[in-house]
């Protein structure tokens, strides 16, 4: 009898089939996908997924660490597999979400945390304006 090896994520999830789809999605396609975009190339690989599968485990997912969520500020929740510390620039104009390389000389916790007074365990910072793509096209959201 053969035995099925089982694969676990963090706080206990099993990996099923469409968690690894999603995983796979979301690390692979180009940007900061929004959830109805991972439903769409997940949908190409298993086409009876629903759309309430994929919501469901893109929160899984994220509250397990594997991808984290951004959402404040914008008009969709988008995803990211890059679950480092980093910021993110996103344009008022189409919404597209793209990774800033900072370097350590901006706001780091520590000292954030000397100045308030606060135990800092994380942050967020966004950059918002126009890509180029937009600044073409003359949108001036």
């Amino acid at each position: 009898m053969t035995e099925t090896k089982r694969y676990y994520l963090p706080h206990g999830l099993r990996m099923t089939a469409p968690r690894q789809a999603i995983l796979d999605v979301v690390r692979h396609v180009c940007g900061h996908p929004n959830a109805e975009e991972v439903f769409k190339q997940v949908r190409r690989r298993l086409p009876h997924v629903s759309l309430a599968t994929v919501y469901r485990n893109l929160e899984l997912l994220s509250g397990a660490g594997l991808l984290r969520q951004l959402g404040p500020g914008a008009e969709q929740m988008r995803f990211d597999a890059n679950v480092e510390q980093h910021y993110h620039v996103r344009c008022t104009g189409c919404g597209r979400v793209a990774d800033l390389k900072a370097n350590g000389r901006m706001v780091n916790e520590r000292s954030v945390g000397r100045l308030t007074d606060f135990l800092v365990t994380g942050h967020r910072l966004e950059f918002v304006g126009l890509c180029p793509d937009c600044r073409r096209r003359g949108n001036r959201s």
